[in-house]
């Protein structure tokens, strides 16, 4: 576990921010089904896209951002529940994360692949384990039930501070060290829901959150993530691998299946998407696409 976090530097300079792993939390880093998370990258599957349009700062995972979520929950609740279901909120996060969901239409919410989180939990058997080691059970560790975690937009929640910070750090380059250190210094808990100190963080984030919007409404990352998508669904359609299988395999796994398939159309979409440039990006149409808004607390009262 050191040996992974070392290797990601600025990200382990953020969890130093968020403090030591709490004892009760270690050995629910290893169960099978986080575990595979490792294999299921943050920003969608786009690190194995064209350098041209995606430039990552380091490769990021949702077996990163589950940690420092938990963490983050925990330092600004000290509740070992809500710290446990922090960790595993997006445990049923597919291949290639919000892309199935444009496959799958969900342009406007982007919550289509949540379906199965509880089919996850369920059939992982040591995560039971854990669990009953804790005098718990599945439902103690639903997300959805601790606002802190996870509430609707524009609030702020850990999660969505969390997905904030990683891509503000590691892909529009917004944040630096100094900045993180200073929003995390900065948060409290305010009636559930994460508030800050200091009117001048506030509106500091507010001004990377809506950089993020426009990269995620860009051009380019719409074409890109429609792209993955249509590739994946032609997987799905050649029998190359099934829809469950994006929930149960690793994003190697199943872009093995795809590079070694014989299907020309396949092959050939992998191409662009593997190469494609910037001047060759052509605009494409889309139905509304989630916009990432938040209007958070400051001192307890909304910002806006």
């Amino acid at each position: 576990m050191v040996e992974y976090l070392l290797v990601i530097s600025m990200y382990n300079y953020y969890l130093n921010l968020l403090g030591d792993i709490p004892e009760f939390l270690k050995k629910y880093l290893v169960v099978p089904s986080l575990v595979r998370l490792k294999g299921i990258t943050y920003f969608c599957g786009m690190d194995y896209a064209s350098k041209e349009i995606y430039d990552f700062l380091e490769k990021i995972t949702r077996y990163d951002h589950s940690l420092s979520t938990s963490l983050l929950t925990y330092k600004l609740s000290k509740d070992k529940k809500m710290t446990i279901a922090a960790l595993f909120h997006d445990v049923a996060t597919p291949c290639f994360s919000h892309a199935i969901d444009y496959m799958n239409k969900d342009y406007a919410t982007q919550e289509s692949t949540e379906t199965f989180t509880k089919f996850i939990l369920e059939s992982d058997i040591i995560l039971k384990q854990c669990l009953a080691l804790d005098n718990m059970t599945i439902d103690d560790i639903n997300y959805k039930n601790y606002s802190l975690v996870d509430n609707n937009r524009p609030k702020l929640c850990c999660d969505r501070l969390d997905g904030l910070i990683l891509t503000g750090l590691f892909w529009t380059k917004d944040l630096n060290k100094a900045l993180v250190k200073k929003i995390i210094n900065d948060i409290e808990v305010k009636d559930d829901e994460i508030s800050f100190k200091n009117m001048k963080v506030a509106k500091e984030v507010l001004k990377v959150n809506e950089n993020i919007d426009l990269y995620c409404h860009s051009e380019e990352d719409n074409y890109m993530m429609e792209l993955l998508a249509n590739i994946t669904k032609l997987g799905i359609a050649n029998n190359l691998f099934n829809y469950l299988d994006l929930y149960l395999k690793e994003e190697r796994e199943i872009l093995s299946l795809l590079e070694n398939s014989n299907i020309l159309e396949i092959k050939n979409l992998l191409n662009i998407f593997y190469n494609v440039k910037k001047g060759d990006i052509v605009k494409i149409e889309l139905p509304y696409i989630k916009k990432r808004m938040i209007n958070p607390l400051v001192n307890g009262k909304r910002l806006q």
